[in-house]
Formats: C-alpha cells, structure tokens, sequence
C-alpha cells in the first residue's frame, strides 16, 4: 500500500555531491520518502545507508538505472510514477569533461554531450508528462552557468548546458498556466569530486553545502531560476553582454 502522507522526492544523479547534500536537508527532522537513483548500485546502497542514519523516520527506495536510452527512461519514469505521487523531483547527473579530449575524441565529444545535455532533457520530459496530468509537482534541473555563453575552455559541457537552459525556458513557458513548478538550478564552480582538479588549479570554488543550502531555499520560496552562489547571475550576465572584440581577447 503506498504511503501518500510523506513528501515523495526523487533524485535522479542521487550520489553526484550537490544533490546528496540537497537530499541531506531536505531529511533532516522531516518525514519523507526518498527515491535515489543513479548509475552505481554500490554508490547508491552507501547514500541509502547514510540517509537511513541521518533520517530514520523517513522511507528510503534505491534504484539503479541507465540514464542515456530513451527506452531505458521511458521504463524508469513510469516505474517510479506508479509507484506514488511526484511531489519533487531533482534531475543531478553529470559529468564535467576534458575539453581537449572532447575536441580530439569524437566519441568522447558525443558521451559527453548526451550524459551532460540530451539525457537529463528527456528525463525531464518524461517526468513532465505525469506531472501535467496530475497538475502538480515540482521538477528542478541542474544545468550550469557554462551554458550562459560558450567559452573557449570548456564549450562542449557548455553546449550541453546550453540545452539544458533552453529547454527548461521552453518547458516553463508550457507548463505556466498549471500547478507544477519548474525550476532550473545553475550553479558556479563547486567544490565537489568532478571539480577536484580545478581546485588544484587554485580555483576558487563554492562550498557544496552553501551551494545545496541555497538550491533548497530557492526551491522553498518557488524561484524559477536559481544561481548559486548568486554572484554567478551578475557575473554571467556581464559575460553574456560583453561585446565579441571584447569577449575574443580573454583568455575563459
């Protein structure tokens, strides 16, 4: 018999950094049931046992899936919408690639677009479909302020991210006049695992837990679009306004 009194989260890409951090809050002192899926059976079974720790009270579902088959999509999505309401759903995964293999790599090029841009679009696209028929829900997608201008460092995840931004604009438009919220996160540099190299680099990274702390506050107060840190809306939006001459002489 399904459990329709806890708040039902699923979280797609659960063990990336930002959304186990997310999931941490969003149990802390509630009541809820968590949906973890991702890509790592062993992965996900250690998040589960920590969150069963962390939030005794709360049920905890495991899932291991592939996120890169329409076939494959189609299958989860409609498991996990039988199996009780969607009240939110986080779409995480990713992966941050090398932008010099990316260019070398064909192969890579087309991985990396598909697991960072077309796979969490047709996620989102399949969870959209239940969530309009039952008018109600709120769907949040992780892109990245690399998607706000393609720079010559890493214009692939940006390109992808570009997709991500687009489509969330278009699904926002088509979903405006219905009960279900959806909300696109775009975060700057963070330290996580995927950035460990950057910050060898001396880059100045954001705290994941400040970063999860502001995703989950923004959802709260019903933001469409959340950057975080909010220095990132400024800052990217200088960027998106420089002129080309401007623009081609810096070295991003």
């Amino acid at each position: 018999m399904l459990d329709n009194t806890k708040k039902r989260i699923v979280i797609i890409g659960a063990t990336s950094a930002i959304a186990e951090h997310c999931t941490r809050l969003w149990s802390t002192d509630k009541t809820v049931e968590l949906v973890l899926v991702g890509r790592n059976a062993e992965k996900i079974k250690q998040l589960a046992m920590d969150l069963k720790v962390r939030s005794p009270q709360s049920t905890i579902n495991e899932i291991t899936a592939n996120f890169t088959q329409a076939s494959d999509i189609n299958a989860l999505v409609e498991n996990i919408a039988s199996n009780g309401k969607l009240d939110l759903v986080l779409i995480a995964h990713g992966s941050l690639p090398d932008q010099q293999e990316c260019q070398r790599n064909l192969n890579t090029c087309t991985d990396e677009m598909v697991i960072n841009g077309v796979s969490p679009v047709l996620i989102a696209e399949a969870f959209a479909g239940y969530m309009e028929k039952n008018n109600s829900g709120t769907l949040v997608v992780i892109g990245s302020v690399a998607g706000d201008r393609g720079r010559k460092s890493n214009y692939v995840y940006g390109a992808a991210k570009g997709l991500v931004t687009r489509y969330v604009q278009g699904l926002q438009h088509r979903l405006a006049n219905t009960n279900v919220n959806v909300v696109l996160i775009k975060p700057g540099p963070t330290e996580t695992p995927m950035t460990a190299h950057l910050k060898q680099q001396g880059a100045k990274l954001a705290s994941v837990e400040s970063v999860a702390e502001e995703i989950v506050n923004g959802i709260e107060k019903g933001k469409a679009v959340i950057y975080t840190p909010s220095k990132w809306m400024v800052i990217m939006m200088v960027i998106r306004h420089l002129p080309r001459f401007i623009f081609n002489k810096m070295d991003i």
